[in-house]
């Protein structure tokens, strides 16, 4: 087992609250605009997406 210097330590646990503090910005931003997606997707919207999501979801038309 490898052991870290106490500046190592202070180190890693820095690296790691970093890593979860944009871990976290990453997943509200997603959220966001999985939000937003739901929000184009619901039966007040259904339309417009439907013909939208039918060309992405099948590119060749079929």
């Amino acid at each position: 087992m490898v052991q870290l210097t106490p500046e190592e330590l202070v180190s890693e646990f820095h690296d790691a609250v970093m890593e979860l503090y944009f871990a976290r910005k990453r997943i509200a931003a997603l959220e966001a605009e999985n939000a937003a997606l739901r929000a184009r997707l619901s039966p007040a919207g259904q339309g417009a997406v439907d013909e939208g999501a039918a060309s992405a979801a099948d590119p060749e038309g079929r």
